[in-house]
């Protein structure tokens, strides 16, 4: 095998795994062009990677970063805490999302995830989810509604702390799950004000950091939805250039 690509005109590429119409039969795959636009802006190549086995291998290959992005999906039920699995469709993306997390966090590879992609690093370090976000909160904040805007508190001492540069955010929320148990080498960095884990952070990675808000949706809204992006592909450019 030559020579990794993982970067174009000093570009870092990173993949982006696509989410998929499970709602609609699973027969198309799909992603919000916000996740494109965001790594585009910060200066990084935005490429969708597919199901098959064979995408794990290209991205080893091609990509300098892994972004994965939101969905509803239903992880294996002792990822759960018991009786709290999740009730959203199975979906063959779990299986392919699950070896390229693995992969570049083996590699430490700059890993960020979105929704989703936060509670499946969470998960694959040793935390548990609960499939109904209802029983962990007071009923406040309405946490499955795009137009939902509520306020969250970064963790001092984090890299999402470093990256944002404050204690608290205005963010969107769009889920019915949530990580309620905390692994080991998980780092919180920051919660919403009914308590919910709403990022999370591998200490001994250079940069491995999930979110729990869709970032992407907020581009037009807010400097600091951006500034996340930013920071990862300016990671991602960092790995290409010393690999």
């Amino acid at each position: 095998m030559g020579k990794a690509v993982l970067a174009i005109d000093h570009k870092p590429i990173i993949g982006i795994i696509l989410d998929e119409n499970t709602s609609q039969g699973a027969t198309a795959y799909e992603a919000g062009k916000g996740y494109f636009r965001a790594i585009e802006r910060a200066g990084g190549i935005g490429i969708g990677l597919s199901y098959s086995p064979d995408s794990v291998l290209f991205a080893l290959r091609i990509c300098a970063g892994l972004l994965s992005t939101g969905a509803r999906i239903q992880f294996p039920a002792d990822w759960y805490r018991a009786d709290q699995t999740s009730q959203a469709p199975q979906s063959e993306r779990f299986e392919i999302e699950r070896a390229l997390v693995e992969a570049f966090l083996l590699e430490d590879r700059p890993y960020l995830g979105i929704c989703n992609g936060m509670q499946m690093l969470a998960c694959l370090t040793g935390s548990l989810m609960s499939g109904d976000i209802a029983r962990y909160t007071d009923g406040t904040i309405p946490h499955d509604d795009p137009t939902t805007r509520h306020e969250i508190d970064v963790i001092a001492g984090t890299k999402l702390h470093a990256i944002i540069g404050k204690d608290r955010l205005i963010v969107n929320s769009f889920h019915r799950e949530c990580v309620v148990e905390v692994g080991a080498h998980l780092k919180v960095s920051a919660y919403s004000i009914d308590g919910i884990i709403e990022a999370v952070e591998r200490a001994d990675k250079s940069f491995a950091l999930g979110i729990q808000w869709h970032g992407e949706r907020l581009l037009d809204e807010s400097e600091d939805a951006q500034a996340v992006f930013s920071a990862f592909v300016q990671a991602c450019r960092i790995y290409a250039q010393c690999a």
